[in-house]
């Protein structure tokens, strides 16, 4: 692990049912599916430039994990645990700084629709019960940054798309 981070449980794909706390959030965009993966999974260093409160992200292990850094300097390194592009993007959480979670996962699923894609994130979570309330109480500003996230990577791919 890296150095002054904590070791999370290495939950799988079948943690989301059973998390003691998932969040889901979704929206529409008038982007392809392949689009917005390429954005999440191909180009992990371009977070920052939709996702704002990430500060900086990388790819590592050939593709395989991630590391990255939110404002106010909280660690995260990751695991991919499934990629199928235009579909699913999902990474585990192998280490942080931030106090409390015991096992985070989380997906980005695409599925077309006129028009565009649907972009559904969804967060699942376990760790002690002030964690769990806490994230239940920030559903709402967690629902802000995503769709801030989502249009922000919306008009970032309309200009680049743009002849």
């Amino acid at each position: 692990m890296a150095r002054g981070l904590r070791s999370l449980r290495r939950v799988e794909l079948d943690f989301f049912p059973s998390a003691p706390v998932r969040l889901v959030f979704a929206d529409e965009i008038a982007a392809t599916p392949e689009a917005v993966y390429r954005a999440l999974a191909d180009d992990v260093a371009g977070w920052p430039r939709w996702f704002t409160a990430v500060t900086s992200a990388r790819s590592t292990r050939q593709g395989a994990g991630r590391e990255i850094r939110l404002k106010g300097g909280t660690r995260f390194v990751e695991t991919v645990l499934a990629a199928e592009p235009g579909v699913r993007y999902v990474y585990r959480v192998d280490g942080t700084d931030a106090p409390g979670p015991r096992a985070l996962l989380e997906e980005w699923r695409l599925t077309p629709v006129p028009g565009g894609c649907r972009v559904q994130w969804t967060m699942a979570a376990d760790g002690p019960a002030p964690l769990r309330i806490a994230m239940r109480l920030g559903r709402r500003g967690l629902a802000r940054a995503f769709a801030k996230a989502v249009a922000n990577l919306e008009r970032l791919l309309a200009r680049s798309t743009t002849p």
